[in-house]
């Protein structure tokens, strides 16, 4: 690890980028501690060109400023590691979150496959029950062969004497 140096705070960049990120409750906090204990841990910058970049440490920075000091402490990076930083979604606290939420909508879907399943097995269960069949016979069945269930009317009169005659009547 390189040795910490003592940079002008007036050279020093800050990225758009990192501004964004920027808390003023959280360079109040470090101002009080730098003012109490003094600068503990150095601020990391990198060379483009004839300027410093900040890469790390923009409320240590933010917070020498604010208590008008000229220099900070820092630690001049190769721009290789500075592109290795750890980038947000490696860090701990951000990958508990992201697991969190993947479990939460892995959840979700669960949920919401169950809903669609037991909608989809009514449906059958609603489609099923109107297409049972009746129950077997001449009166229930139109389709039902008049042959098969009660005597056939004849259709002629010699089918009437036919069956007259089978069934032992008198014609």
């Amino acid at each position: 690890m390189p040795k910490p140096e003592s940079f002008p705070i007036e050279k020093i960049f800050v990225p758009t980028k990192l501004k964004k990120t920027l808390k003023p409750e959280t360079v109040g906090e470090i101002a009080e501690s730098i003012l109490e204990i003094g600068q503990q841990a150095p601020i990391s910058v990198r060379l483009d060109g004839d300027r410093l970049v900040l890469v790390e440490g923009l409320h240590r920075l933010e917070a020498c400023k604010a208590l008008g000091e000229t220099t900070i402490l820092g630690v001049l990076v190769p721009a290789e590691v500075a592109q290795h930083k750890p980038q947000l979604a490696e860090r701990p606290e951000v990958e508990a979150e992201r697991i969190k939420m993947a479990r939460l909508k892995q959840l979700r879907l669960e949920r919401e496959a169950a809903e669609a399943s037991t909608a989809a097995l009514k449906s059958v269960a609603a489609t099923q029950s109107s297409r049972s069949r009746p129950a077997k016979g001449a009166r229930d069945n139109p389709k039902a062969s008049p042959g098969r269930t009660a005597k056939a009317a004849p259709k002629t009169l010699s089918d009437w004497i036919t069956q007259q005659k089978g069934s032992g009547g008198r014609y």
